[in-house]
């Protein structure tokens, strides 16, 4: 982009989030500089996409891995011959949805004890085990954790999709604006229909409760749940497993899994800073040119023999700061969100691994216990036969999701970049046309003074 930048005229332009890599920075920009952040942008992308095309990229399940040894992993999610058939349906025909969410009209609402958004959730569905083919229901920020929860507790080794963080960096945008709550807004969109097009996750009783109850049906369900000393056991014997030490027996495919996530996770956090520096510095440079344009305008005033050309250049400013905060809209809309949701998908998937990691820890110490009592060797063998069960149904989970989570996540990254290279060129195209065309003037303007200079 480097002799674009020189054409667009006295404005520069900020750093290009690049077009496929073909695009090259200067070589050593200045520090804190437009381009200073767009060289470590381009790299991280290219490093991330590059996870994709590593050669046998992981062992995954085959074709017909069955979903019922997926499924089979949650004791309390019975398995019917009618949800499986529709499961089967989900992965053959994904284009056949039969399950449409949609998340919207926030409303702000103001108590003694504090003040909160509720969303619309309108569900559309032909299921057969709703009762209705059209729901209607209110929920805030809160249920949707609940549901989260839910899930993961239900699914411990399936990939539950990332809701946006409670709390904001400060600084970056207020609590309640229309800003912050349309970002949530589509964040938790996203979060229902990433739910519903998932071959297991959308069959969950508790999802189903989340789209179809009422406020007070749902209040009511909550408290049905594990209680506080309960959730407390389960952590307490989360932590114990994890002091215990690293897996004895954890199979190679996990340890690449892990190792790949390492890695992904921190390309994926410095595309993530790297392109919130380069917003930040592109709605810097938007500010001051809109003040840079008005200036001419100003100076034609007191200048009658170059007016026109002032009044051009200040038209052309113009033009390329709305193109700027086009440009801008398509970062925030596009880019941004991909790339955050993907940093908490990188947390997710570690927990996720060290979950699993957990329950084979369990195995392993069972089987300890065995070899070093001659006694109760029946109660300590049935354990065990459960045990090695459970991390079987653990293992195929992981591995079913897993896969299928990374066609998603190179969907969306190819995506995603290609939609910012494009935005990129038309940005350029349109400055460029714009300068052009000043050019042009000036240049007929220059011919016609000269020839009535020649005239006698």
């Amino acid at each position: 982009m480097e002799a674009e930048g020189r054409v667009l005229g006295p404005p520069l332009p900020p750093p290009s989030l690049g077009s496929g890599g073909e695009a090259e920075a200067d070589p050593d920009p200045p520090a804190g500089s437009p381009g200073a952040a767009r060289g470590p942008l381009l790299a991280a992308a290219a490093e991330v996409l590059a996870l994709d095309d590593e050669e046998d990229d992981l062992e995954v399940f085959s074709k017909d891995t069955s979903l019922a040894e997926v499924n089979s992993f949650s004791p309390s999610m019975p398995i019917s011959p009618s949800s499986m058939i529709n499961q089967y349906k989900f992965e053959d025909e994904p284009e056949l949805r039969d399950l449409f969410i949609t998340v919207d009209d926030p409303e702000s609402h103001i108590t003694a004890i504090e003040t909160f958004i509720t969303y619309r959730v309108v569900t559309k569905t032909s299921r057969g085990e709703f009762d209705s083919s059209e729901y209607q229901v209110r929920r805030r920020y809160q249920d949707f954790l609940w549901l989260k929860s839910k899930l993961e507790a239900a699914h411990p080794t399936l990939i539950i999709p990332p809701l946006p963080e409670k709390f904001i960096m400060k600084g970056m945008v207020e609590r309640f604006s229309d800003e912050f709550i349309e970002t949530r807004r589509k964040a938790l969109h996203k979060f229902l229909n990433r739910i519903a097009d998932h071959p297991t996750l959308t069959f969950n009783e508790d999802f189903k409760i989340f789209l179809t109850a009422q406020a007070w049906e749902l209040s009511s369900h909550k408290k049905q749940g594990p209680g506080l000393l309960s959730r407390m056991g389960q952590t307490v014997r989360a932590v114990a497993s994890s002091v215990r030490g690293g897996v004895k027996n954890r199979p190679e495919t996990f340890t690449e899994m892990n190792d790949y996530m390492e890695t992904f996770s921190q390309k994926i956090n410095v595309l993530d800073k790297i392109a919130h520096r380069i917003y930040k510095e592109e709605r810097e440079y938007f500010n001051e040119m809109k003040e840079y344009g008005p200036i001419h305008t100003l100076w034609s005033a007191s200048e009658e023999d170059i007016a026109d050309s002032l009044k051009g250049v200040a038209s052309c400013i113009d033009k390329c700061c709305k193109a700027t905060e086009k440009r801008m809209a398509g970062l925030s809309e596009n880019l941004l969100p991909i790339l955050h949701e993907y940093v908490l998908y990188s947390e997710i998937l570690m927990g996720v691994l060290k979950r699993r990691d957990q329950i084979q820890g369990e195995l392993d110490s069972k089987v300890d216990a065995l070899a070093n009592k001659k006694t109760e060797k029946d109660l300590f063998s049935g354990e065990i036969g459960k045990l090695e069960d459970k991390v079987e149904c653990a293992n195929n989970a992981l591995k079913a999701d897993w896969d299928r989570w990374k066609q998603n996540m190179q969907c969306d990254m190819r995506s995603t970049f290609t939609n910012v290279a494009e935005n990129n060129l038309r940005y350029y195209e349109e400055c460029l046309a714009t300068w052009e065309s000043f050019l042009a003037s000036q240049t007929v303007d220059l011919h016609v003074e000269e020839d009535s200079e020649d005239k006698p």
